[in-house]
């Protein structure tokens, strides 16, 4: 996008604020309530009925034949066959590859679709009955983190980025249990890893050491599997707790 299209983008996005004055929000926002509401009931419902699952993230413009989609793909089918469901975003990309291996692998295929302005169109390996649409994004995270036994995390961009720091940091504050986080792919999780532990805790002292822990570094799905069956039977738990 060039810095013209970026302005005119930004002075629609102001005009259209003006056409609305403080009350006409205010009133459109307890409004909104009750949408919230009511995909948080639907969401609730219908993960409720699926079972322990484990979520994949990861980019949504991986192509079918990138190395870490064909990966993606065996970590899913993987974990199906364990006793695992499969949640993705829904949409393609590694999100794509984690529905069908987990199709293939003859396990639940959860998609938690949304909205978006580019990228976003489910992928056609979600089990009919497992395809949630979402209009919120906060909503949609909270089915992610509320239903998940454990983070598979596949090389990705921004959004993979947020729902990886938001589940570390609600393990980290106690306001959830803790559940395995697998990052897949060294050479691309190595770089980050280290900046954290030498710049963000080491220089500057803005976490604990101990924090990582919560993390684990994989490159194959057989590690990715060995993490996630090692974290439960060491709580004396199954994928079917």
């Amino acid at each position: 996008m060039s810095i013209e299209n970026f302005e005119n983008d930004d002075e629609r996005i102001h005009d259209g604020l003006k056409q609305k004055n403080w009350n006409e929000i205010r009133s459109n926002d307890s409004w909104a309530i009750f949408k919230i509401m009511s995909e948080f009931v639907n969401g609730f419902e219908s993960m409720a009925r699926i079972g322990p699952c484990v979520s994949i993230f990861g980019s949504a413009r991986t192509k079918p034949e990138d190395k870490y989609y064909l990966l993606a793909e065996k970590i899913a089918a993987k974990i199906a066959k364990a006793g695992y469901g499969v949640i993705t975003g829904g949409g393609p990309g590694i999100m794509e590859a984690g529905n069908k291996g987990a199709h293939a692998g003859g396990g639940p295929s959860v998609g938690l679709n949304i909205e978006l302005p580019f990228e976003q169109h489910f992928n056609p390996f979600i089990d009919k009955d497992k395809n949630l649409n979402f209009d919120y994004f906060f909503v949609r995270k909270v089915m992610f983190v509320k239903y998940s036994q454990g983070f598979v995390v596949m090389p990705g961009g921004f959004g993979t980025l947020d729902e990886m720091f938001e589940a570390i940091t609600l393990i980290q504050t106690k306001k959830i249990a803790k559940f395995p986080i697998i990052l897949v792919g060294s050479e691309f999780w190595t770089g980050l890893i280290d900046w954290i532990k030498d710049v963000m805790i080491g220089k500057y002292f803005n976490a604990s050491p101990e924090d990582m822990k919560l993390i684990r570094i994989v490159d194959t799905e057989d590690e990715v599997l060995e993490v996630i069956d090692n974290f439960y039977k060491k709580y004396n738990l199954s994928p079917n707790f």
